[in-house]
């Protein structure tokens, strides 16, 4: 396939803007430039916190039918550019095509278009008292709201955010990884086009630590920040956020347990278990990758498991043959790969590559890319570096357990509490085991099945503070109470 050349550029005050110092854009399955990207400084970030200031005066007070159709056209362009999203999305990240053409794009367009509707057809509350008195409840827009998001999903995280940032009265500005810029410009095209006022969404593109991302956290006139993003980086901005007294969510990283027991159906419990480990190459902080097997089933499920992961066929993301795309960048393929040898020991020396470890032999042009096979490590230790630290990588790691409560202090015992998978047919069991796990969603016998209504978020390291539904209403808005006399 050709390839494209994408000058991306910011989007401030309803101009598209380049210039100042700019960074190469990279597609990560071969490591080939593809295009560039302008780096946001603090002149940018003021610029675009300034535009958005101005444009909530107005934006904030408008009706919320008003904001929700011109949300609707905003929904109705992502959809008809679904084509070329998913494209975007594969030459931003590397993912193959085949996961961004089934239902991916019609997801970045549900997020615009659930919190439009939404803000129209939930009301407030009200609570008459006794002595005559009614209090009923206002939910009013914050003001500018700093959008952080991550580069392995970053359209669908990106819109996430910016649906009820928006439908709620909020202005935005949205800072995109740098190493996946071109969806956002995207989108920012896709709401220009749309109609949305200037200054209303804006996007500046850079990096994190002195650069665009540090900015805009640090920036007063910023009122709430939203992050999806790694957890080191979360602490940051939370540091940086208190100086303003910024009120902040955050989902960080996860090591989500996939618990499989015994009586569990072993080919679908393979089958969920390859898409918790291996969707879009294992960078997934939701991934569900560290297996943990009642023993009976042990050798069984893994040896299926194996043989399930062996057909994943790694190689051109536009193929749509390909299940299994390229990591993100070399420097994070290192990462992973520091794993699994032997100059940063992640395991004692019981534990075994059952599979793969090693990269593919893709040819010209894919061999410059960033590609590992999938991977399985067994018989790991809870203590394990690979099983206490987040690998983000096509890398699962598997251990057996005997009891329930045995695989329950497994589950909880590390520091992240994203996500867990539990697999079993007995539902009093996947009661009492999605209840002990320390996560914020629990899947029983799926994985990664999404109802925008519901909590959203992390416990312990992977974050503070629920997204989705009313659980965006409470962050994105001011709760003001009225208290009116009948008197």
């Amino acid at each position: 396939m050709e390839k494209p050349w994408f000058e991306v550029e910011h989007y401030i005050g309803g101009e598209f803007v380049g210039g100042g110092n700019g960074f190469d854009v990279r597609y990560p399955a071969t490591n080939e430039v593809i295009g560039t990207a302008p780096e946001g400084k603090e002149a940018e970030v003021d610029a675009a916190v300034g535009a958005a200031q101005e444009a909530f005066g107005k934006w904030g007070r408008m009706g919320a039918g008003e904001r929700r159709l011109m949300l609707k056209r905003f929904a109705e362009g992502i959809r008809a550019r679904a084509d070329e999203l998913a494209r975007v999305e594969s030459w931003d990240v590397g993912r193959p095509i085949r996961e961004n053409t089934h239902g991916y794009v019609l997801r970045v367009a549900a997020n615009i278009e659930f919190f439009a509707d939404f803000v129209v057809t939930h009301g407030s509350d009200a609570y008459p008292m006794d002595t005559g008195y009614i209090n009923y409840v206002l939910h009013q827009p914050v003001g500018v709201a700093g959008l952080i998001t991550p580069w392995n999903v970053p359209m669908m995280l990106s819109t996430w955010k910016i649906g009820p940032a928006l439908a709620f009265g909020n202005t935005v500005v949205l800072k995109p990884a740098e190493l996946t810029p071109i969806g956002a410009w995207k989108l920012a095209q896709i709401a220009h086009e749309s109609g949305l006022p200037p200054g209303v969404f804006n996007v500046v593109q850079g990096f994190g630590p002195d650069s665009a991302g540090a900015y805009l956290t640090a920036h007063p006139d910023v009122d709430l920040i939203s992050f999806t993003g790694e957890t080191t980086t979360g602490k940051a901005i939370m540091k940086s956020a208190t100086d303003t007294l910024k009120r902040v969510s955050a989902e960080m990283g996860g090591k989500g347990p996939n618990v499989i027991f015994a009586d569990a159906d072993v080919d679908k419990a393979v089958q969920t278990s390859l898409r918790s480990s291996f969707f879009n190459q294992g960078e997934f902080c939701l991934a569900g990758s560290r297996i943990m097997v009642q023993r009976p089933l042990y050798e069984e499920f893994l040896e299926k498991f194996a043989a399930a992961a062996k057909g994943l066929k790694p190689g051109d993301p536009f193929d749509e043959s390909t299940s299994l795309g390229s990591l993100i960048g070399p420097e994070h393929l290192e990462k992973v790969e520091g794993f699994l040898n032997g100059r940063s020991p992640a395991f004692h020396s019981g534990a075994e590559v059952r599979l793969g470890g090693d990269r593919p032999d893709l040819g010209a042009p894919f061999d410059g890319g960033n590609y590992l096979n999938a991977t399985i490590v067994a018989d790991v230790k809870p203590e394990d570096r690979i099983s206490q630290e987040e690998v983000f990588g096509p890398v699962a790691t598997a251990m057996p357990f005997d009891e329930e409560d045995e695989a329950i202090s497994l589950a909880n015992g590390v520091s992240y509490g994203l996500s867990a998978v539990v697999q079993t047919r007995d539902l009093g069991r996947a009661v009492r085991v999605a209840g002990a796990i320390d996560a914020g969603t629990v899947w029983v016998n799926d994985f990664f099945v999404r109802d925008l209504r519901v909590p959203f978020g992390g416990m312990k390291s992977s974050g503070m503070g629920r997204e989705g539904g009313v659980y965006s209403r409470e962050f994105f808005t001011e709760a003001k109470t009225v208290c009116l006399s009948n008197k």
